[in-house]
């Protein structure tokens, strides 16, 4: 059976793959509006980011904090600042978390206003799926540009 912490480290070591990916390319490249779910490669970058620092705030109680808007990232350097505080966030709370905490409930409001209830487990995984799924719209934006994705694979397959 794979443990969460698993996946998410993975997903951290590919999350770099891609980052590195996104230093060669022109500014104006990673910014471009490709029509995408969040019109550009930066923008979808930083919302997965995002919505794991959501998530970490529901796990950890925190009030959510006001987030910057995807235009304020204005260089590289903000992007990775960004991501290394989300990945530090991620390893102090997987350092805590116990197999009781994983399968704790934890009750908050969606976007709707409707009152949720899902397990520390659950949000993990809709974490780690979250960021796959939007790694494949990267990688259909990287193929549009004749930019062969990062390679991966899980356990070097």
């Amino acid at each position: 059976m794979v443990d969460i912490r698993e996946l998410l480290e993975y997903n951290e070591t590919i999350r770099h793959k891609y980052f590195e990916t996104f230093t060669k390319l022109p500014w104006t490249e990673f910014t471009k509006n490709r029509e995408a779910s969040f019109h550009s490669m930066k923008n979808i970058f930083v919302h997965t980011l995002g919505a794991i620092d959501y998530w970490l705030d529901i796990l950890q109680k925190q009030n959510r904090q006001s987030k910057k808007d995807y235009d304020e990232y204005k260089t590289l350097q903000q992007v990775k600042t960004y991501m290394e505080h989300v990945e530090k966030r991620t390893h102090t709370y997987l350092k805590s978390l116990s197999n009781e905490k994983l399968q704790k409930t934890h009750t908050f409001k969606d976007d709707n206003g409707k009152t949720r209830k899902v397990t520390a487990e659950d949000i993990l995984i809709h974490v780690v799926e979250e960021e796959i799924h939007h790694r494949g719209e990267l990688n259909a934006l990287l193929w549009q540009m004749g930019i062969d994705p990062p390679p991966m694979g899980w356990k070097n397959l």
